[in-house]
């Protein structure tokens, strides 16, 4: 008995895909609900178990573009079948040794050389010129990703009047309460606690400050959302996916950090799923994690700002009429002009940074 392994439909707008990789050999006994392959879309990438037990039979190769109800394998649920006896050789036979050649009398060879070649043959190169081995450039065909993540981009930069404006913050505080609390949160939530759970706190705070963050652009009018859904850039092998943090208002600091880790984790698995990327209205991206100490964010359409942190440096700063050194932070906030203003833009960052140097505010929410 054969059962067909199909592309299955993993969204409503998806249609194809790349199958990236067979986690089996053709041939190779499977499980039932064993990963089977990878399939790559614009939107995901997703593990497609087994749907039977049996010998694997592979119609498609790694690498392909499949469809959405393509068959590409099947599941020999019976035994497999027993190899073919091979046949055995034939024995050769001997061969007739040819006759010896009647003598022949010796001829001397002819006084004059032969006539050279007519320039009308055709070239018989004695050489050939073969192609490098190894080459100075290769091409290599752009997965489903990363031509969605590319086409977000031009989207971002093409359909919005994107501003970006640049604050640095304390991190002294943020670094105390941390250090002074880690090992009890630990112990406690069974997670970290990071830097990322006071911006995303600081995130909220801020859009409740400037709602007009918290709103994007539907056609011809503005929609204002009323919630706050943090989505959170997580880097792959795959490319940046952001999934998103849900109610973030309503969460705790150790909610936050647990479903971070938790996406965190899907991430390096391949696993986050398509729903988990729709919905959120904020974005923050940690660049200071590869060491980046300022850079200007692209936001993720169709949100109308997104938060830039960088790398933690220690800087020299004038403190109450001296010069100190801080642990600083450049922070970089880009925006939709034709939602948020300046001035809004300003005071939005402004509040994230009042936020972090002073973290009972988002304790207390003054």
């Amino acid at each position: 008995m054969k059962t067909e392994v199909k592309i299955p439909s993993i969204g409503e707008s998806i249609s194809s895909g790349l199958l990236s990789v067979w986690y089996h050999a053709n041939g190779a006994s499977v499980e039932e609900n064993e990963p089977l392959f990878t399939l790559e879309t614009d939107k995901i990438s997703t593990e497609i178990p087994s749907p039977a037990s049996g010998v694997l039979m592979i119609f498609s190769p790694s690498g392909e573009e499949v469809r959405v109800g393509q068959t590409v394998a099947a599941i020999s649920s019976g035994d497999p079948l027993p190899p073919s006896p091979e046949k055995p050789a034939p024995i050769p036979t001997p061969a007739t040794p040819p006759p010896s050649p009647s003598p022949r009398p010796f001829s001397p060879p002819p006084a004059t050389p032969p006539p050279p070649r007519l320039v009308a043959e055709p070239f018989e190169p004695t050489l050939k010129i073969a192609a490098p081995q190894d080459s100075r450039t290769s091409r290599k065909k752009l997965s489903p990703l990363r031509r969605k993540i590319a086409s977000q981009l031009v989207t971002a930069q093409q359909n919005a009047a994107i501003l970006s404006t640049f604050n640095e913050c304390d991190m002294t505080a943020v670094l105390a309460l941390r250090d002074s609390l880690r090992e009890e949160f630990h112990k406690r939530h069974g997670t970290k606690l990071g830097f990322m759970s006071f911006f995303v706190k600081a995130a909220v705070d801020a859009l409740k400050q400037v709602p007009a963050m918290n709103a994007r652009m539907d056609g011809e009018d503005l929609l204002v959302h009323h919630y706050y859904d943090i989505s959170v850039a997580v880097g792959t092998d795959r490319g940046l996916l952001v999934p998103v943090l849900r109610d973030c208002d309503k969460k705790s600091f150790a909610e936050i950090e647990r479903d971070l880790a938790a996406y965190a984790r899907k991430g390096r698995e391949g696993k986050i799923a398509l729903d988990d990327l729709r919905g959120g209205v904020f974005s923050i991206s940690n660049g200071g994690i590869y060491g980046s100490l300022l850079s200007t964010p692209l936001l993720n359409p169709p949100q109308s700002g997104i938060l830039g942190m960088h790398k933690i440096q220690d800087r020299p700063v004038a403190l109450n009429g001296q010069v100190v050194i801080r642990p600083m932070m450049y922070l970089a906030l880009s925006y939709d002009h034709r939602i948020v203003d300046g001035k809004e833009a300003v005071s939005f960052l402004a509040r994230i940074k009042d936020c972090i140097e002073n973290p009972a505010r988002l304790l207390l929410e003054t």
